[in-house]
C-alpha cells in the first residue's frame, strides 16, 4: 500500500526523548505512518524490539510492509487500541513508550474517512472504520442534552446548545449522511468564529473525539504504559489540543510528586512516586518546524522516566 503524505511532528525530539538503546524494547503506541517508528527502528540492533499499535486499517497495512523490510520479529504490529495495549503487552516490559495522539494527516485529507468540513464525504469519523458506531450514527439519534454536553465538553464550543438545537431540527427533516451537510447546519448556528477558523472545526473535533473515545482511552492507556515500563524507561506523549495536554500534564505530575505528609521523611527507593519529570519536560515545535508544517504549532511533548517506586 502506498504511505499517503503526512509530515510527523516532533520526529527527532520525541525519539530523543525515549533515550533508544540498541536491544532496548519500544512501543510507538500510534504508529500513523510510521514517522516515529521508523526513526525509532533505525536506532535498534537486531536485538531490540519495537511494538506499533494502531486502530487504522490504513495504517496497519503501512505497518505491515514496514515491518516486513526490518530484521525478523523486530517489529510486532498490533492492530488494537492503546488503551488495550497492557493486555497486548502481557508481561512484556518495556524501555520506552511513545503516543503521538490525535488525528493523522491522511485522516484528514480522505473525504472518504469523513474527519474534515473541508472535504465533503461520509460523516464516519472512527480511527477503525470496521468497528462500532459512526458519527452520523450518533449525531442522528443523539438528544440535543448529549449533542451540547459533547459539543460544549469535547469542542470547548460555547455556542453547543444552539449547535445542538440545530443538528436535532435539521435531522427532523432528513437526517445526516455526509460532512459538508453537518459543517453548513453547524456554521449557521455559530454566531462568531475566531478569525481564520470554520465555524465547524470545535464542533468536528468534538464528534471525533467522542466517536473515537479519546480522552476516556487517553488515562488508561498512560496508567499501562507506566506499569509496563522498565525502571529508567521513558514515557513520552504529543498532544494537540489543550484537553488532552492537560490530562497528560495531571497524570504526570500526580505520579512524580509525594504526598505532603511523607516529603521530608526517608524512605526506600520503592516508596519514591512512580515517574519523574525529565529535565525539559514540556518541548515546543520550534518556528522552522511549524513554518514548514503549521499543523505542528499547537504540538506538545512531554516526557518523564519510571523509577523504582511504585505506581
Amino acid at each position: 500500500m502506498e504511505a499517503l503524505q503526512h509530515t510527523t511532528v516532533l520526529l527527532d525530539e520525541a525519539v530523543d526523548a525515549l533515550r533508544v538503546q540498541p536491544e532496548g524494547v519500544y512501543v510507538d503506541a500510534t504508529f500513523g505512518r510510521g514517522g516515529h517508528a521508523r526513526a525509532i527502528a533505525a536506532r535498534l540492533s537486531t536485538a531490540g524490539r519495537l511494538w506499533v499499535f494502531d486502530k487504522d486499517p490504513e495504517a496497519i497495512a503501512v505497518a505491515q510492509e514496514f515491518a516486513a523490510t526490518r530484521p525478523v520479529g523486530q517489529v510486532r504490529v498490533v492492530h488494537d487500541s492503546f488503551a488495550h495495549l497492557g493486555q497486548c503487552l502481557g508481561e512484556q516490559c518495556v524501555d520506552g513508550v511513545l503516543l503521538d495522539l490525535g488525528v493523522s494527516s491522511p485522516q484528514l485529507d480522505a473525504a472518504e474517512r469523513g474527519f474534515s468540513f473541508r472535504h465533503d464525504g461520509p460523516l464516519d469519523m472512527r480511527m477503525d472504520n470496521t468497528r462500532g458506531s459512526s458519527a452520523a450514527e450518533w449525531v442522528n439519534t443523539a438528544s440535543v442534552q448529549e449533542l451540547a454536553k459533547v459539543i460544549r465538553d469535547y469542542g470547548e464550543e460555547r455556542f453547543a446548545v444552539p449547535v445542538a438545537k440545530a443538528i436535532v431540527a435539521r435531522r427532523a427533516v432528513a437526517p445526516f449522511e455526509r460532512t459538508r451537510d453537518l459543517a453548513q447546519v453547524v456554521a449557521g448556528a455559530v454566531k462568531t468564529r475566531e478569525p481564520g477558523q470554520d465555524p465547524a472545526t470545535r464542533t468536528f473535533q468534538a464528534l471525533r473525539i467522542h466517536v473515537n473515545q479519546e480522552l476516556e482511552e487517553l488515562p488508561l492507556t498512560l496508567e499501562q504504559a507506566m506499569q509496563h515500563l522498565n525502571p529508567g524507561g521513558r514515557l513520552a506523549v504529543i498532544s494537540f489540543h489543550s484537553l488532552e495536554d492537560r490530562i497528560v500534564k495531571q497524570f504526570m505530575q500526580a505520579h512524580s510528586k509525594l504526598p505532603q505528609a511523607l516529603s521530608r521523611l526517608p524512605l526506600r527507593e520503592s516508596e519514591l512516586p512512580a515517574l519523574d519529570l525529565a529535565e525539559v519536560s514540556r518541548i515546543l515545535p520550534g518556528a522552522d518546524e511549524i513554518a514548514r508544517n503549521p499543523r505542528a504549532r499547537s504540538a506538545v511533548l512531554r516526557c518523564a522516566t519510571r523509577t523504582r517506586g511504585r505506581a
